[in-house]
């Protein structure tokens, strides 16, 4: 059929005009959106309660759940590879998929149960063990989360129904902190990956570490700086941090393994993914959660190196740190959270693009395979499996969060219903072991109700957000974004680079989240007009934008739409 060249124009102008035409229909459409995101959350919450009991009934107070077998395994220590009989006598389990569902269970509204699981851990739980733990992992896992539910338990909108707490978490919180210090007493100030929690630094332990696990210490550490009063666990985190920034190449790219004696790079090669992934989220979200101008330039300068040497269209893959030379063309589960940080500097177009990239690799088999190689468009041989990963759940919830949009509703209905069909077991949720047979194995990760349901619940439900201004760490443990633990105030952020604008009125900090503003825009509302630069900005490759092909063009500052070359030869907006 021939449409008219103007027909577009015309259509547009009719729905403006026509507003009473569709106003019932919308409702109604509104009406069913609403009833669909109730049934969801309820079957989010059956899907929680499913793991989590069973949990308790099969493996607490161990690390986390077999689900096949209903047993357990102590995955954060080496304590995994010994059978029970054979445990320290001292040894009474670490409770970490209880620990890791405190938040959980207060997003959820079971004040009873957090209040039963507190008081466990504050009479059981202890740290004075030997035991060879990964430091990264216990950090974001058992340090992150119970700092995050002392801060849940003080808070006045969660108060313990029998007032029965007086701190026992924060205290159980510095105790491994104060065991964490001793990794951190290297030459270069960058911390051990591994530590025995009783006898600190073993001897002949590996030097051997990853760029995620020295650079992603910084949110609980700091946290627990400023709740204790004690500037050691932060600046231990920190000057680890500034060390391996200042490890990183002439183009502000980063390897993926160092050692932390001699400060030399292992792998040179790296990208958004596995080993690297939470360094970039850190960087943004301690700018946001404590202010430091020096968080902000550090990863500024991270992203805008990503976008030019690792983005390829909606993709990314993996380069060379020396040359920005592509060395892997793969997509990994892990990078799946890379949208979800795009949504808080604002760049939700490349965001939208990357996240429906990873949600038809996942409708393409069900799951979200460990790693799909881009340039082959097939599995990797070994790496087929799904171990309950949450970050593209998150992603999900963020873009949500950002437009609004009730595709994402539908993405987030089809993940529940894929965890449903293909994971769920009588004794919990499986991981799958192969995503072409769906083949499962024996392990219920405390990840998957730390994050997967966490981030699926508040995809469909939100009120725990409401009036409240979270981040929320790379093992999804919500920490409040308070005044008093910015280093300069008043300021309010700008939601696109959260770079900041001076007032003479103090202002509350909003997030990109909140004011779902995208991209950078002047600033009205009683503030000078001011044109923001957003952090998707990458320049052109020359300062004359003169070009021979697109690859040479950037990423605009102010609508974060790529530049192409024209036919005369100049980069800028002409697609």
């Amino acid at each position: 059929m021939f449409l008219p060249r103007n027909y577009g124009t015309w259509l547009l102008l009719f729905l403006l005009i026509s507003p009473t035409l569709f106003s019932p229909s919308m409702s109604h459409l509104d009406s069913r959106w609403a009833a669909k995101k109730r049934h969801m959350r309820e079957k989010v919450r059956e899907m929680f309660y499913h793991a989590y009991e069973n949990y308790m009934t099969h493996a607490f107070p161990h690390d986390e759940l077999k689900p096949l077998t209903k047993s357990f395994t102590d995955s954060l220590s080496e304590l995994g590879n010994l059978k029970l009989e054979h445990l320290p006598q001292d040894y009474n389990g670490s409770a970490l998929t209880l620990i890791e569902s405190l938040s959980s269970l207060v997003i959820m509204g079971n004040n009873t149960e957090f209040e039963r699981a507190v008081i466990w851990l504050s009479e059981n739980l202890t740290f004075n063990i030997d035991a060879r733990i990964n430091l990264f992992e216990c950090n974001i896992r058992v340090l992150g989360g119970l700092i995050s539910a002392h801060i849940l338990a003080t808070d006045s909108t969660n108060r313990l129904v029998h007032g029965s707490y007086k701190n026992q978490l924060l205290n159980l919180a510095e105790d491994l902190g104060r065991r964490f210090l001793p990794a951190f007493d290297t030459p270069t100030g960058l911390p051990y990956a591994w530590i025995n929690l009783k006898y600190g630094v073993m001897e002949n332990e590996t030097t051997e570490t990853s760029t995620s696990g020295c650079g992603s210490l910084i949110l609980e550490m700091g946290a627990l700086s400023r709740l204790t009063g004690d500037p050691r666990y932060e600046s231990a985190a920190l000057r680890a941090l500034r060390k391996l920034w200042s490890m990183r190449s002439s183009l502000n790219l980063l390897g993926t393994t160092l050692d932390v004696i001699t400060g030399e790079w292992i792998e040179y090669s790296s990208g958004i993914g596995a080993g690297v992934d939470s360094f970039y989220e850190y960087l943004c979200k301690a700018y946001i959660l404590f202010g430091k101008e020096d968080y902000w330039r550090m990863f500024h300068s991270a992203y805008l190196a990503v976008q030019k040497y690792f983005r390829h269209g909606s993709w990314y893959h993996e380069a060379d740190m020396r040359t920005g030379k592509a060395t892997y063309w793969q997509l990994t589960s892990l990078q799946a959270f890379w949208p979800g940080l795009q949504v808080l500097v604002g760049d939700i177009g490349a965001a939208n693009s990357s996240h429906r990239e990873f949600v038809y690799v996942w409708e393409k088999f069900g799951v979200l395979p460990e790693r799909y190689l881009l340039d082959h468009q097939m599995l990797h041989p070994t790496e087929k499996y799904y171990p309950l990963r949450p970050e593209l759940a998150e992603s999900t919830f963020y873009l949500y969060q950002a437009t609004k949009d009730p595709w994402y509703i539908q993405v987030g209905e089809s993940i529940v219903n894929s965890l449903n069909s293909y994971t769920k077991v009588e004794g919990g949720f499986a991981s799958v072991r192969d995503v072409t047979t769906m083949q499962l194995e024996d392990h219920q990760h405390s990840f998957f109700l730390a994050e997967t349901c966490k981030y699926l619940y508040l995809l469909f439900d939100d009120s725990f957000l409401v009036d409240r201004n979270y981040i929320f760490t790379t093992e999804g443990h919500p920490l409040p974004i308070l005044s008093s633990w910015h280093e300069r105030l008043p300021e309010t952020y700008i939601p696109t680079n959260w770079t900041y604008a001076k007032s003479e009125q103090p202002t509350r900090p909003a997030s990109a989240m909140s004011l779902q503003v995208c991209p950078a825009t002047a600033l009205r509302s009683g503030y000078a007009v001011q044109q923001i630069e957003s952090a998707c900005h990458v320049p052109d490759s020359r300062g004359d934008h003169r070009c021979f092909s697109d690859e040479e063009c950037g990423v605009d500052s102010t609508n974060c739409r790529r530049r192409s070359c024209s036919m005369a030869g100049y980069c800028g907006l002409w697609i």
